[in-house]
C-alpha cells in the first residue's frame, strides 16, 4: 500500500488544482456577456438555425482527423523503436519501413482525396 501513496497524493493535488481553478475562474472572471459571446462559434461563419447543405460535413474533415490520429499513432510507435534501434537489428528496421510505408499510403490517399486543401 505504501507504494501507492505518492500516486494518491499526486491525484489529490491534481484534483484540488482543477477544482480551485474552476472555482477561481467562476468567481474572479469577468462577467460581461454580449450577443457575440453567447452565440455558438462556428469557425468564423455566422451560425444558422438550419445547417447549410442539410447538416452534412465534407469528408475532408474526417480524412484530416483520421490523418491526425494516424500520425499520432505513428509517433507512439516510432519513439520506442528509435530507443531500441540497436538491439532490434535488421528485422526491426524492415518492420518499421513496412509500418512507415503503410502510413505513407494513408497520407497519399488523404492527399489525393483533397483532405489537405482548405479552399
Amino acid at each position: 500500500m505504501n507504494a501507492y501513496v505518492p500516486i494518491l497524493v499526486l491525484g489529490a493535488l491534481a484534483t484540488a488544482f482543477v477544482v480551485f481553478s474552476v472555482v477561481a475562474a467562476a468567481v474572479i472572471g469577468p462577467k460581461r456577456y454580449n450577443r457575440a459571446k453567447l452565440s455558438a462559434y462556428e469557425c468564423g461563419v455566422e451560425p444558422t438555425p438550419q445547417p447549410v447543405g442539410g447538416g452534412r460535413f465534407p469528408v475532408k474533415y474526417y480524412l484530416t482527423a483520421m490523418l491526425f490520429i494516424i500520425f499520432d499513432i505513428e509517433i507512439v510507435f516510432l519513439y520506442p523503436w528509435a530507443v531500441q534501434f540497436d538491439s532490434l537489428g535488421m528485422f526491426g528496421l524492415v518492420q518499421m519501413l513496412v509500418f512507415v510505408g503503410l502510413i505513407g499510403v494513408a497520407y497519399a490517399y488523404d492527399w489525393r482525396r483533397g483532405g489537405l486543401e482548405w479552399d
